[in-house]
């Protein structure tokens, strides 16, 4: 690092993330001394099978060709029981793999439930001290549980399909919330004008203010463009600027939470409970009590 505590180099900013993600010794001296730049984070999430890679790939492409620096964190979905990384993710972005302004790192979820891994919060502020032009986070694509999101990222991209016409209105307590921007994929299928509608009247519904509903073909770049252009214009606005406050808070509260945790004996707890959870008149509230 320089002296102004500022990251300059790929090398050292994947140097420093595993730093972090291991806790390495004075991770959290490290942590406190970032002096991170004002970057955009961009979160893409939506269901399995919507082509959110492929959507981001094509955004991403669009964002180099322009000679813009970009920071990528894709999610792999990990094993609740081992932590393990499924899925090697980083195949995803192969056609610009070795470009020079692109950086990317995938980090396991280690059993988060949200879809995030319980260091994005750590890893992404590592990455803003990189002068990066913007940031995407892509989530792995379990549906509603993916709201963590929304507590993350400045802009949240939700991407559907068509096909997810019969679903939008499950997604009224999860998806339909945190969306920033709609997009539907693959529009050049049929019942993509029936899919806008049905969003459109759901967050209507909703009592949400209308947002941008905006259709693209990732695999043919169609709509790509609009999309970074929307992009740019929620990063500008008044409305962005309030959301910062709500953004850092949430960061704040999921790191008090995480710190307070940490020397929690999940295996002693779970030794009393093998136990207790045989008794008949067992109640889950009234053993979690004595932890609290």
């Amino acid at each position: 690092m320089s002296n102004k505590n500022s990251i300059t180099d790929f090398k050292t900013l994947a140097r420093t993330i595993s730093l972090v993600e291991n806790e390495a010794e004075n991770f959290e001296t490290l942590l406190q001394q970032l002096k991170p730049n004002d970057i955009p984070v961009i979160g893409f999430t939506g269901p399995p099978g919507a082509g959110k890679s492929t959507l981001l790939n094509a955004v991403i492409g669009v964002l180099l060709a322009e000679g813009k620096k970009i920071g990528l964190v894709l999610i792999d979905p990990s094993s609740p029981f081992n932590f393990g990384s499924l899925l090697g993710d980083r195949l995803r972005m192969s056609a610009h793999f070795t470009n020079e302004n692109l950086f990317i790192r995938s980090l396991a979820t280690r059993g988060s439930l949200g879809g995030l891994s319980d260091k994005i919060i750590e890893v992404v502020e590592v990455m803003r001290s990189y002068r990066f032009d913007y940031i995407f986070i892509e989530t792995v694509g379990v549906g509603q549980s993916e709201v963590e999101i929304a507590g993350l990222a400045d802009t949240t991209v939700v991407v559907l399909v068509p096909e997810a016409g019969d679903s939008v209105q499950t997604m009224k307590a999860g998806l339909m919330e945190i969306a920033d921007i709609f997009v539907i994929n693959k529009a050049d299928r049929a019942d993509a004008d029936t899919l806008a509608n049905s969003i459109e009247h759901q967050l209507q519904m909703n009592g949400r203010e209308i947002i941008p509903i905006l259709k693209t073909v990732a695999v043919e770049s169609k709509g790509v463009n609009e999309l970074i252009t929307e992009i740019a214009l929620r990063q500008n606005s008044p409305e962005n600027t309030k959301r910062k406050l709500v953004l850092l808070a949430e960061k704040a509260l999921r790191i008090i939470a995480k710190n307070r945790m940490k020397n929690f004996d999940k295996e002693k707890m779970k030794a009393v409970l093998s136990k207790e959870m045989t008794i008949s008149n067992f109640n889950l509230y009234t053993f979690v009590k004595q932890y609290l």
